[in-house]
């Protein structure tokens, strides 16, 4: 056994011994980041096109990031939510103005993804304590009990039933969620992602948004919209829903709005932003300085930077660099800007991520038919070479 045996050994070792036995076992020990760029334990260098699963939006050890938390932890990491400090304001208000959301919106902060959509769990229920939630199949939400009970997938809701009550699931067709509303019992909000990440990038249908969007205004319901995965421009626009012609109740956001470090929010439009009340939400660690000032730092670079544009940009790119490949293990691909989703015609998406990584690049394989993209929004044309030319690689040495 090498020297280099012997460290994976150990921390794979390690970490079966430390972590919680719902931990999957790690790929590789990273040990730090730059740009578009990781390294391992044995210095193996690894292009990112997972960015921690569509968070980290300037990379790794973006100086902006860098900058913001460093100075920020010198004054202040956390205060208690009896205060207020001035980086929370200005997020809430970046986040306001970035969305649309405007002087009639509001932000609650929270730590995470599951935590924005408990939150938006409970102003459903303040909107209607006793109507339904309509969520949709193959729709991933969180795994804490309320997003869980979100979530469609039965293999991870069924070691934890029963969930929280009150909820359906429907299919994403304008035929199932005009039958969902012409029942008796009143919907109090519908939750949806309009790019369904989890179940391998695939988008909701135009027509079923806007009906969606046209059902709950009239019966009185919530059309939330979870932007976790979607958020912080990742599709090309602020959020998913801008690009789809419509204006939701809530969004859920979390993921790439700092840029690694965690925090969720939900924000609020129009008269859903006067549902909760004092003290009937909170978190203790939501919203902090720290969090939020990086928030600030990484938004703040986005749009200075052009980042919208050029995921938009490289997402066009990537589909034709991909599809000019013309692999016959490559049916489609899916999404918009750099949430990406490559379809394939066999199931072989774990064998080609595995190569990937092998070969030095980070990839995701959602199902066993699909690999996922979401590198940090900064690539260029030299990631974008360096991708195509190991992604082709994987492709052939997986078959």
């Amino acid at each position: 056994m090498t020297e280099s045996d012997t460290v994976i050994e150990t921390y794979k070792d390690r970490f079966a011994e430390a972590m919680m036995k719902s931990a999957p076992t790690p790929l590789r020990l990273l040990e730090r980041g730059l740009g578009c760029y990781v390294w391992d334990s044995d210095q193996n260098q690894y292009l990112d096109f997972l960015g921690g699963i569509a968070v980290n939006s300037l990379g790794h050890a973006h100086p902006a990031l860098v900058d913001a938390v460093s100075n920020q932890v010198a004054l202040a990491a956390h205060v208690s939510n009896y205060f207020a400090t001035a980086p929370q304001i200005e997020l809430a208000e970046r986040l306001l103005r970035l969305s649309g959301a405007g002087d009639d919106g509001r932000v609650y902060f929270g730590n995470s993804g599951a935590e924005a959509i408990e939150a938006a769990v409970k102003l459903a229920r303040r909107n209607n304590q006793h109507g339904r939630i309509i969520a949709l199949h193959h729709g991933f939400h969180g795994r804490t009990m309320g997003s869980l009970a979100l979530t469609a997938k039965a293999a991870l809701r069924e070691p934890f039933e029963p969930m929280l009550p009150g909820v359906e699931h429907i299919e994403a067709t304008v035929l199932a969620i005009e039958a969902a509303f012409a029942e008796h019992q009143p919907v109090a909000a519908v939750v949806m992602e309009l790019i369904q990440g989890e179940a391998g990038v695939v988008e909701l249908d135009q027509e079923f948004i806007v009906r969606a969007r046209e059902l709950t205004a009239q019966h009185g319901a919530l059309l939330i919209i979870d932007e976790i995965q979607t958020g912080a421009g990742r599709t090309g626009d602020w959020f998913a829903f801008q690009g789809a012609g419509i204006v939701p109740d809530a969004i859920a956001v979390a993921k790439g709005i700092a840029g690694g470090v965690p925090i969720g929010a939900l924000i609020t439009f129009g008269a859903a932003s006067d549902l909760f009340t004092v003290g009937q939400h909170g978190s203790t660690f939501g919203g902090n300085p720290l969090a939020t000032a990086a928030g600030n730092a990484v938004l703040g670079e986005i749009e200075r930077a052009g980042l919208l544009e050029n995921a938009a940009f490289r997402g066009g790119q990537l589909k034709s660099a991909i599809l000019k490949l013309q692999h016959p293990l490559v049916h489609e691909v899916r999404g918009r800007g750099l949430l990406l989703g490559v379809g394939l015609t066999d199931d072989v998406a774990h064998a080609v991520a595995a190569r990937a990584l092998d070969l030095g690049l980070i990839v995701n394989a959602a199902n066993d038919t699909t690999i996922r993209l979401a590198p940090p929004l900064i690539i260029g044309d030299a990631e974008v070479e360096i991708f195509i030319d190991i992604f082709a690689r994987a492709l052939e040495e997986a078959q």
